[in-house]
C-alpha cells in the first residue's frame, strides 16, 4: 500500500513540480536541462522490478541525491530469454519513453539478453548498467560502447590469484584455462598482474594448459603437467569441464599431498571437488536487489553531477531514427564511470576505464570433507588502507585442509635432484682439455659437451676441471643433488639485447643468463659477476668470491736502445763534456806554446833540442786523462800547462765515477712497475691519447662502464675495442698490441701470477663478487646459499684460492723484482757497436793515409825530378861563367906575359872561391851530395854551349 500511495501521490503532483521544479532548476542552473528523468530497467523476475520502482521512488525524496525540481521515473520490462525479443522489447517500451539509462540483469536461462540490451541501447549510447554480468565480453568497448556493471567480470579473480600466491610464496604455478573469451581474458589480467608488482616478486608461470570446453579426458595434459616442476595448478573452467578434470587428476593422484589447487567461482561449483581445493567467491554475488540499488544510486549521482555543468538534451524517442547519435550519453557514461559509492549495499563501488566494478570482495573459500564449502579468508576493501585504492586479502591458515589432508602448507613444487649445470671457459675457474683419442677424462676432471650442440664436433670428448669444478663437486656431495655439466653453446656469458639486433625489437638474454631465463639449463657455476641487470632476470647465491676490476698492462722494461750507455747522462751534459774536452786541449796547447818554458833543451848527447806541444798532441792527452789511458808522448812541457793537466785529471776522475754509478742505476737496479695509476689516470680518461683499453663485449665490465656517467667518453673509446673473450684481449697484452685490459681482478690476477712480464695497475674498482646462477624462484637457492657460506667458514673457499689462483707463484714473482737485472747484448750493444765504428773509422782513415800517400809520393817524385834538372842547368851556367873567367884571366896573363897553366889555373881557382864565398853553408839543395861538388867531364864541358842553357826549364817544376 505505501508504494502505490508514493506512486499515486506523485502523479498527482507532477504539474506542480514541472511548473516550479522548472522555474527553480532554471534559475538555479545556467543551461535549460530537463527537469524529469526516466530509468528504464529489465530485470528477470517481478521482485527486482518492485525493488526498482521503490528504489527511484524513495531516491526523488533524498536530497542528498535528488536536488528540488528534479524528478526520476521508472519504465521496467522482464527479460526475455529470446535476445531478439529482448531487443526489440527495449526499443518498443523503454527507448519510446526516452530512458536516460538502462539497468540490466541476467536471464534465468540463456546468456545472450543482456548482450541484446546492450546492443540496443548502445547504438544510441545510451548507458546500460549491468548487475549480473560477469562475462569478459562485455568489457570490450568497441562492441559494448556504453555498458558498465556493478560485478566484476571473471577474469578480476586473477587479482586475488596473485595476492594468494604472494601470501603462500607460491612463484612458480600452472596455468590451466578453457580457450574461450573468458579464459584467455584471466590468463592475460594474471601475466599482467603478477609482471607489474612493487615489490621484487615475481610469479612466473611454468607451463600454460589450453583446452576446448566440452572435455571429455584430460589424462594427457595432466601427465604432461606431471612432469613440470610446479606443483600449483590454476584452473579457470566451467563447472563441467571443472569435473572432468577433477575426476581424471584424482585418478592420477594428482589431488592428493603436495598439489595445490587454486580455482575460479565457477570450477568451485563442480560437484566431485576434491578435498583441500581452493577457490573464489564473490561476495553478494546474486543479491539482485542489493546491485540494483547501487546501480540506481551511481547513477542518480551521475545525474546530479551533470545537471550542474552540462548541458543535457533529451534521450532518444524512436529507434527507426538510425542517424541521430546522442552526444549527452556520451558524456552521462563518463559521468557514470567516474562516480566512486563508499557505502554501497555490496560494498565500495567504483569502476576502471572499461566500466568493470572494481573493489569487489571475494570469500576465500576450502573444500573440507563431503564437499563442504568453509570460507578461510577474505579479499576485501578496508576503509582504513593506506593505499585507498588497495584491497586487503586475510586468510586463516590454520583452518585450511591441503590435499591430502594434510594441515601444513605443501611447498609447491616437486625440487628436481638432476641438474643441467652450464659453465664456461675462464681460467683458473675452469679448464677445458679436449681428451686424446676420446679416451675418458681423468678422476679430477668432469665431462662438458657444448650444450645442445649438434654439429659435427659434438662427439668430442671435453674435460672440466678447474676451481668452479672443485667448487661443484663439493656443492653436489653437500646439498645431495646429481648433474649433467656442460658449456656454454655460445661461449658467452650473456647480453641482453634486441632480437637480430633489429631496432624496436623485443630484448632478450643470449649466453648463459639465455640458457637460464629460458629454462633450458638449472644452474650456471663460472665466474659470473653478480650486477643488478642480470638480478633482474637470475637468482644468485651469495658470492663464493668476493673480487672487483682491475687493469692488465704488460711491465714496462726500460728501453734497451744502442745509445742504452748514454742513458747515465743528460743530452746537454755529454755536450758539454765534449766542448769542455777540446776546449782544455786548445788552452793546453797555447798554454804549452807561448810559455817561455815551453821549449829547453834536453841534456842529450847530440845536443838536439824538443819541440814544443803542438795541437793535436794535446787532443790526444786530454782525451786519455778523460778515458783513463796511458799518456805515452806528448805531454805538456810548461808549468802552467800541467797545472790545468791536473785540474782536468781531477775533472775526468768525477766524471767517471758519476758516469759509472749512474750506468749501474739505469742498466741493473731500476725495474719499473707500470705504467698506469689506475681507473682515474688521465691517460685512460683522455680520449686524445694514443693508449688502447678494452674489455669482454657485453660482460659484467661492460655493464658496469654502461652504468657509470663519469666513465661515459671512456667507454665510448674502449667500445670499438672490445673483445669477444678473455683469453684474446690477455694475449694481445703480452704482445704489445693492447696496452691495458679491464677485467675482473680474480682473473687478471692469476695471469700476473703466472707471468711475472704482466702486473695490475692501480686499486680495486667496482667490487663485486663470484655468484651462482639459478632460474627465479629455484627451490635450490636457499641450499646452494647456505652451502656456499658453510664453504667459507670452514676455509674450503680459500683453499681453491691458493690451489688454483695463487698457485705459488706470487713469491716467485716477488724475488724476481728483487733480483738486479743481468746485463746483456741488449744492453750493451751500443758500446759494441762504437767499438765496430771505431774499428771500421781506423780502417777508413788508413785507406785513406795510403792513398794520400801515393799521391804524395808521385808528387815528390816529380819534384825530384825538377829539382835535378835545375841543379844541372845551375851547374852548367856556374860552369860556364867559371870557363869564362878561366879564361879572361888567361887572357889577361898572356896580355902581362905569364904563359904558365898552372898560374892560370890557380888564379881561376881563386877567382871561382872568391865568387862563392858569399854564400851559405848549409845545404841549399836536398839529398845526399851537393850538384856544385859533383865534377863534370870532359865531354860534358864540351857539349854544353851558352844556347843550351838559355831554354826555359820551368815547365820542369811542378
Amino acid at each position: 500500500m505505501g508504494p502505490f500511495y508514493r506512486s499515486a501521490m506523485l502523479i498527482l503532483l507532477l504539474p506542480i513540480m514541472y511548473t516550479n521544479g522548472g522555474l527553480a532548476a532554471g534559475s538555479s542552473a545556467s543551461y535549460s536541462n530537463p527537469t524529469y528523468f526516466n530509468i528504464g530497467g529489465v530485470l528477470s523476475n517481478n521482485q527486482s522490478k518492485a525493488h526498482f520502482n521503490n528504489t527511484i521512488d524513495h531516491l526523488n525524496f533524498d536530497p542528498q541525491y535528488v536536488k528540488k525540481g528534479v524528478t526520476y521515473y521508472h519504465t521496467v520490462i522482464e527479460m526475455d530469454s529470446n535476445p531478439i525479443r529482448t531487443a526489440l522489447s527495449v526499443c518498443k517500451y523503454l527507448i519510446t519513453q526516452r530512458v536516460y539509462a538502462v539497468v540490466v540483469s541476467h536471464p534465468l536461462i540463456g546468456d545472450l539478453s543482456p548482450a541484446a540490451v546492450s546492443y540496443t541501447s548502445g547504438f544510441y549510447h545510451i548507458p546500460v548498467i549491468g548487475i549480473s554480468s560477469r562475462d569478459s565480453a562485455f568489457s570490450d568497448k568497441n562492441i559494448h560502447v556504453s555498458f558498465l556493471r556493478t560485478v566484476p567480470p571473471y577474469s578480476h579473480q586473477a587479482d586475488v590469484w596473485v595476492e594468494l600466491l604472494k601470501h603462500f610464496n607460491y612463484m612458480k604455478v600452472i596455468f590451466i584455462h578453457s580457450s574461450d573469451t573468458d579464459g584467455r581474458a584471466i590468463l592475460g589480467r594474471f601475466q599482467t598482474t603478477s609482471q607489474s608488482l612493487e615489490d621484487d616478486v615475481e610469479i612466473k608461470v611454468e607451463s600454460v594448459v589450453e583446452f576446448e570446453p566440452g572435455l571429455m579426458n584430460f589424462t594427457e595434459q595432466l601427465l604432461e603437467m606431471a612432469n613440470a616442476q610446479a606443483r600449483v595448478y590454476l584452473m579457470y573452467a566451467s563447472s563441467t569441464d571443472a569435473k572432468v578434470i577433477y575426476r581424471d587428476a584424482a585418478a592420477l593422484n594428482m589431488t592428493d599431498g603436495g598439489y595445490v589447487w587454486i580455482v575460479t567461482e565457477q570450477a568451485l561449483g563442480a560437484v566431485n571437488a576434491p578435498e583441500g581445493l581452493l577457490g573464489l567467491k564473490l561476495i553478494n554475488a546474486t543479491s539482485e536487489k542489493a546491485h540494483i540499488m547501487d546501480s540506481l544510486y551511481v547513477l542518480v549521482s551521475a545525474l546530479r553531477d551533470m545537471n550542474e555543468v552540462e548541458n543535457i538534451t533529451e534521450a532518444p524517442q524512436d529507434c527507426d531514427n538510425s542517424g541521430s547519435i546522442w552526444e549527452t550519453g556520451k558524456k552521462l557514461f563518463e559521468y557514470i564511470r567516474r562516480q566512486v559509492l563508499h557505502n554501497g549495499a555490496t560494498g565500495k563501488v567504483a569502476f576502471d576505464d572499461n566500466g568493470d566494478r572494481i573493489f569487489a570482495e571475494y570469500d576465500i573459500v576450502n573444500i573440507k570433507g563431503r564437499g563442504q564449502q568453509v570460507s578461510v579468508g577474505q579479499y576485501f576493501y578496508s576503509a582504513g588502507s593506506n593505499n585507498s585504492t588497495k584491497m586487503t586479502l586475510r586468510v586463516e591458515e590454520a583452518n585450511i585442509t591441503w590435499p591430502g589432508r594434510l594441515r601444513t602448507k605443501p611447498e609447491g613444487f616437486m625440487i628436481p635432484t638432476h641438474l643441467t649445470v652450464l659453465t664456461i671457459e675462464e681460467k683458473p675457474f675452469v679448464y677445458v682439455r679436449e681428451a686424446i683419442d676420446k679416451k675418458p677424462c681423468l678422476p679430477d676432471e668432469i665431462p662438458c659437451p657444448h650444450f645442445n650442440s649438434s654439429d659435427d664436433n659434438s662427439t668430442q670428448v671435453l674435460c672440466c676441471k678447474g676451481y668452479c669444478m672443485d667448487l661443484l663437486k663439493e656443492l653436489a656431495k653437500t646439498i645431495n643433488f646429481t648433474y649433467s655439466l656442460a658449456l656454454s653453446p655460445d661461449g658467452q656469458f650473456g647480453t641482453y639485447m634486441a632480437r637480430n639486433n633489429s631496432v624496436g625489437s623485443k630484448k632478450e638474454w643470449s649466453g648463459l643468463i639465455g640458457e637460464l631465463v629460458n629454462e633450458r639449463a638449472d644452474m650456471i657455476i663460472a665466474p659470473l659477476t653478480i650486477n643488478p641487470e642480470r638480478a633482474e632476470f637470475i637468482e644468485f647465491s651469495k658470492p663464493f668470491k668476493y673480487q672487483g676490476i682491475t687493469i692488465l698492462e704488460k711491465k714496462p722494461s726500460r728501453s734497451s736502445t744502442l745509445v742504452s750507455f748514454l742513458q747515465p747522462f743528460s743530452n746537454t751534459l755529454w755536450i758539454l763534456v765534449m766542448v769542455s774536452v777540446h776546449v782544455v786541449a786548445l788552452v793546453l796547447y797555447l798554454l804549452d806554446r807561448f810559455s817561455p818554458f815551453g821549449r829547453f833543451k834536453l841534456a842529450n848527447t847530440d845536443g838536439t833540442e824538443e819541440d814544443a806541444l803542438n795541437l793535436s798532441s794535446a787532443i790526444w792527452f786530454a782525451w786519455g786523462v778523460l778515458l783513463n789511458s796511458g799518456i805515452g808522448e806528448g805531454t805538456p812541457r810548461s808549468f802552467s800547462a800541467r797545472v790545468l793537466g791536473m785540474v782536468w785529471a781531477g775533472f775526468a776522475m768525477i766524471i767517471v765515477a758519476s758516469y759509472t754509478a749512474n750506468l749501474a742505476a739505469f742498466l741493473v737496479l731500476e725495474r719499473p712497475k707500470t705504467k698506469l695509476t689506475g681507473i682515474n689516470d688521465a691517460r685512460l680518461r683522455n680520449t686524445m691519447e694514443n693508449l688502447t683499453c678494452a674489455t669482454v663485449k657485453g660482460s659484467a665490465v661492460d655493464m658496469y662502464f654502461r652504468r657509470q656517467v663519469e666513465l661515459s667518453n671512456m667507454y665510448r673509446t674502449m667500445e670499438a675495442n672490445n673483445y669477444d673473450t678473455a683469453e684474446d684481449a690477455i694475449r694481445d697484452v703480452k704482445i704489445g698490441k693492447l696496452m691495458a685490459f679491464i677485467w675482473d681482478s680474480s682473473r687478471l690476477e692469476y695471469e700476473a701470477a703466472q707471468d711475472c712480464e704482466l702486473v695490475t695497475a692501480g686499486e680495486l674498482f667496482g667490487r663485486s663478487g663470484y655468484g651462482i646462477g639459478l632460474q627465479k624462484g629455484s627451490p635450490w637457492a636457499d641450499a646452494v646459499t647456505l652451502a656456499i657460506l658453510d664453504f667459507h667458514e670452514s676455509g674450503f673457499m680459500e683453499k681453491l684460492d691458493t690451489h688454483w689462483i695463487l698457485q705459488g707463484n706470487v713469491p716467485q714473482c716477488e724475488q724476481f723484482e728483487k733480483t738486479p737485472n743481468t746485463l746483456g747484448l741488449k744492453n750493451m750493444a751500443g758500446v759494441f757497436i762504437l767499438v765496430a765504428a771505431g774499428i771500421l773509422g781506423g780502417i777508413g782513415l788508413i785507406m785513406i793515409e795510403m792513398v794520400y800517400k801515393k799521391h804524395q809520393i808521385r808528387k815528390q817524385k816529380k819534384l825530384e825530378l825538377a829539382r835535378h834538372a835545375a841543379d844541372k842547368w845551375r851547374g852548367a851556367i856556374e860552369k860556364r861563367k867559371t870557363l869564362r873567367a878561366s879564361m879572361a884571366a888567361q887572357r889577361r896573363l898572356q896580355s902581362n906575359g905569364v904563359n904558365d897553366p898552372a898560374t892560370v889555373s890557380l888564379a881561376v881557382d881563386t877567382i871561382a872561391r872568391t865568387s862563392r864565398a858569399p854564400c851559405s853553408p848549409g845545404r841549399a839543395w836536398p839529398g845526399n851530395s851537393d850538384i856544385r861538388q859533383r865534377p863534370l867531364s870532359r865531354t860534358e864541358d864540351i857539349r854544353l854551349s851558352p844556347a843550351a842553357y838559355t831554354a826555359d826549364v820551368s815547365h820542369l817544376v811542378v
